[in-house]
């Protein structure tokens, strides 16, 4: 996922806000921690792709920057499936 900032920030910042809202509304500790997960998923996504959404713009000439790049984007698509397959299983709760 190639993104730049500001496509990175107007897809992240409407489902972390969403997931936070849920969880300031929700009466259950267990509902508050799935949801505050979700939040903070959202945040983290967001703040791990302008990092190397900068990185790549500003060493992203360094063929050792650029294998570290992929293999971190590597690791956020995968984060990105778990995500995917825990909103699966909410779905089937």
């Amino acid at each position: 996922m190639k993104l730049e900032p500001r496509e990175i920030i107007k897809t992240c910042t409407p489902h972390y806000q969403t997931w936070k809202e849920e969880a300031i509304r929700a009466k259950e500790p267990e509902k508050i921690k799935r949801f505050l997960e979700k939040a903070f998923f959202w945040s983290e996504l967001q703040n791990n792709l302008i990092v190397l959404w900068t990185i790549e713009n500003t060493m992203g000439n360094d063929e050792n920057i650029k294998k570290k790049v992929e293999d971190a984007q590597i690791n956020i698509n995968k984060k990105i499936m778990d995500y995917a397959n825990t909103v699966i299983k909410d779905f089937d709760e």
